[in-house]
């Protein structure tokens, strides 16, 4: 096991701390930590200064995804296979994604068994909300970037990740299927649901709304002739018959503002964060306007402009967070902050860790660092993760 090592330093609005090594902080939630070491699964109670809960995991190396439930509950994925800890780590149950039928949702047997797609891995570190009174988890996978591809698919669990189905399934892109060596597909095997003519390359995010008690999703990536690939959904729960109502709120190109990430529903108001590319002129900034007027962009607001894509963001307690995509960005390690609800805003490149770009934002510790991934290019993992701790205005 690589030792971990720290990295400190600050800025006008933020102290920072770079863990590199294992264990790798992968998620967090209050006090709790979860993280992945050497053949080993990992639960801290202090915020990652000790880790007293260890369990064997094999595969430890390829876990893609994870989520701390309110009740303690350890949710968390590798490329293609999704586990439950009710227990601290004493017990890991493997769990079988269910259809909305309540049948068996399997995965594809790979081309490649190295590459087996990204079935759970997430863009968001906020994937737990409160509907109703009760927590749900719902999250959908960024996939078809890296390590095989996989269908496109809303997930969720309302009973503290024991039972995960199916909530949205995206239909077959002959863009993002597993082809054999001469670029055929099996027949049988195709990804996505035959029956929905929509098509994405993945998600970037699913929120809710509780205002409107409805969800809402956002996609990307690119425009096809056979139709567009960045969309919001806009969707509904009936927990009493455990169904979804479903919707595609808005389809637009590449180039435009509803290609984004963060969606934030706080007092009333919708935020979001582009992550326009493509052909130019590019519709970027952090945007904010009334959830009835999503759909009608001469109402939004541009809060800012970074000038630069970015496909993450969190608020929480006034604090805006966001970054780069490394790929596009003129900066190593771009940081995107406001730390007075939107007012002002300032960028910083972190230099000294080089080009990375930064995923899945978690929420504050009960330190008060959020947590975020630092992947090299775009998604790709590595052993670093960074965490930022907001000055007060």
């Amino acid at each position: 096991m690589t030792t971990r090592q720290q990295t400190t330093g600050e800025t006008d609005h933020f102290w920072y701390r770079q863990e590199s090594g294992l264990p790798y902080v992968d998620s967090q939630r209050d006090n709790q930590a979860f993280a992945r070491g050497d053949g080993e699964v990992l639960l801290s109670e202090d915020c990652g200064q000790t880790w007293p809960h260890r369990a064997p995991f094999a595969d430890a190396a390829n876990v893609t995804f994870s989520c701390i439930l309110g009740n303690g509950n350890i949710l968390f994925a590798t490329q293609a296979k999704l586990f439950l800890s009710t227990d601290n780590l004493q017990t890991i149950e493997p769990i079988t994604v269910q259809n909305a039928d309540g049948s068996d949702y399997l995965p594809h047997t790979p081309q490649d068994a190295s590459r087996p797609g990204w079935y759970f891995h997430t863009l968001s570190g906020q994937n737990c909300f409160e509907v109703n009174g009760s927590e749900m988890v719902i999250w959908g996978n960024y996939c078809n970037v890296v390590d095989g591809n996989a269908p496109v698919n809303i997930y969720y669990s309302v009973d503290g990740g024991r039972t995960v189905k199916i909530a949205y399934a995206f239909g077959q892109s002959p863009y993002w299927q597993d082809r054999d060596a001469d670029g055929a597909i099996r027949p049988g095997s195709e990804l996505g649901d035959p029956d929905n003519p929509a098509c994405c390359r993945h998600l970037h995010t699913v929120v809710y709304s509780p205002t409107e008690d409805a969800f809402y999703a956002c996609t990307g990536d690119f425009d096809k002739p056979e139709g567009l690939e960045c969309h919001w959904l806009r969707g509904t729960y009936d927990a009493m018959a455990d169904t979804w109502d479903w919707e595609i709120y808005v389809s637009d190109s590449t180039n435009s503002r509803y290609k984004c990430g963060g969606i934030t529903f706080l007092d009333g108001s919708v935020y979001w964060i582009s992550d326009s590319n493509g052909p130019p002129p590019y519709d970027r900034g952090v945007f904010r306007c009334d959830p009835a007027d999503i759909r009608h962009p001469e109402k939004h607001e541009r809060l800012f402009n970074p000038e630069v894509e970015a496909g993450c963001m969190i608020i929480q307690d006034d604090v805006f967070l966001s970054a780069h995509c490394a790929p596009a960005s003129p900066m190593d390690t771009g940081i995107i902050i406001s730390t007075d609800a939107g007012k002002t805003w300032a960028q910083y490149d972190l230099k000294e860790f080089g080009p990375h770009s930064l995923v899945r934002f978690h929420e504050k510790n009960s330190d008060g660092w959020f947590r975020v991934d630092l992947r090299t290019s775009w998604v790709s993992f590595s052993d670093d993760v960074l965490f930022i701790k907001p000055k007060p205005a």
